[in-house]
């Protein structure tokens, strides 16, 4: 039996026991702060299959201090890192493999119908929160790695499983796996891509822009100046510099995508009173960056383009918007398509599915790019689970697509890091 077929009837045996695993990781609520349960049951998992776990909370003193840290918190007590080593013979390519365990928020209940953490089964759909992004993706991982163990197949390099905290708010837990001395030859983190194989990540950041006007009496509202109707000049004038940079974008792997690095403005608060001309608006968004581009070179695009505004309304010299970045970030990442990780993965994916792999690059920023970039592990993105789902009510992954990714994984594995003869 070749080790393709070895692993498709490991994989059909324990088609159940991946599901309940994948079930019971889905009913555990792990929103930021509460991933300590989750994180026990990945490193129970790994210990059973006997590889070399560390379990470990960030220090956020440490990561305070770092160019690359994002975070809203630096306390990460209660949510803690969990890496598993599967040691090779020596001689072989080692590989990271990367998860993470934070969910966002289940949003409105009403939305859901079926309970956001039920980890419920309907016609091959396991629902809940993060099934798709991304517990799906690390029962991936997991079965995978479980397979190689369980059918005695010797690899000669390093796997290294990592469960992290903190990407969904800018990647504390792998910028910290990072400074702990985790690195490889390359690395894969399963994020949902409907088994699409992505070698370029864009990147993102928030930011935060506070235009202003003159408060009056809305009986006399022609002495003052309207800070909501300011506003509507600011967002379009974002619009005109997301479409000014998309223009510049000739990348193919994002021939399909209508946008490939969006602005999107996802707040506005403004006024107090519905009787009073509004003096301010806040406006919140989130930049996507290129993935060859440096963060600090798209703020000052965007630095440069807001200066632009008086050359539309005088009343922005006299009163300029500010313009701050906040919260979270998420660093580009790109790997040259022709990289052999992504040779191997094609080949692998073909070998299970019998059809050609999509090679695309992320809409959505991930780990990758701090991997790629601060570890000099060159990041690829492959998984199951589709992004439309991601972050919505009534989130689900296809129970098949996980065994399908887990079975394409195990023989990258095989054949990234090598096997005794």
């Amino acid at each position: 039996m070749t080790l393709k077929n070895q692993i498709q009837e490991w994989m059909r045996l324990h088609r159940e026991e991946g599901t309940a695993l994948l079930q019971s990781l889905v009913r555990m609520p792990s929103t930021q702060g509460n991933e300590r349960e989750a994180q026990k049951r990945i490193a129970d998992k790994l210990l059973e299959m006997n590889l070399e776990v560390e379990v470990w909370e960030p220090d956020g003193e440490l990561l305070e201090s770092h160019a690359f840290f994002y975070s809203p918190r630096t306390r990460f007590s209660g949510s803690p890192n969990v890496v598993g080593i599967m040691k090779g013979s020596g001689g072989g390519r080692s590989i990271i493999v990367n998860g993470h365990v934070d969910v966002v928020p289940e949003g409105d209940l009403g939305q859901w119908h079926h309970g956001p953490y039920s980890g419920e089964v309907v016609d091959g759909k396991l629902y809940g929160r993060g099934a798709s992004d991304m517990k799906g993706g690390t029962v991936s991982l997991l079965l995978a790695i479980q397979a190689i163990r369980e059918l005695g197949i010797p690899l000669q390099g390093d796997v290294i499983f990592q469960s992290v905290v903190e990407e969904e708010s800018g990647g504390a837990g792998t910028l910290s796996a990072i400074l702990k001395g985790y690195k490889a030859d390359a690395a894969l983190i399963p994020e949902p891509t409907n088994m699409r194989i992505f070698p370029k990540q864009q990147g993102s950041m928030w930011f935060r822009v506070m235009v202003k006007g003159r408060s009056a009496h809305g009986g006399t509202r022609y002495e003052g100046v309207s800070a909501i109707e300011k506003s509507l000049t600011v967002v379009q004038h974002i619009r005109e510099l997301e479409q000014v940079r998309n223009a510049a974008i000739s990348d193919p792997l994002y021939a399909d995508n209508p946008i490939p690095i969006p602005i999107n403005i996802g707040i506005i608060q403004g006024g107090n009173w519905p009787s009073s001309v509004p003096d301010f608006v806040k406006l919140e968004g989130r930049m996507g960056v290129a993935p060859e581009e440096n963060i600090e070179d798209a703020k000052l695009a965007m630095i440069s383009w807001m200066e632009r505004l008086k050359e539309k309304d005088p009343w922005f010299e006299q009163v300029p918007p500010s313009l701050e970045w906040f919260g979270a970030r998420w660093v580009p990442g790109s790997v040259d398509p022709g990289h052999e990780l992504i040779r191997v993965v094609m080949n692998q994916y073909k070998e299970v599915t019998a059809k050609e792999p999509v090679i695309e690059a992320s809409p959505w920023g991930t780990d990758g790019g701090l991997l790629t970039l601060l570890a000099d592990t060159p990041c690829i993105v492959f998984g199951p689970g589709i992004t439309q789902v991601a972050h919505y009510p009534n989130e689900y992954i296809e129970i098949d697509d996980v065994r399908k990714a887990a079975e394409v994984i195990a023989l990258t594995l095989i054949q990234w890091c090598g096997t005794e003869k």
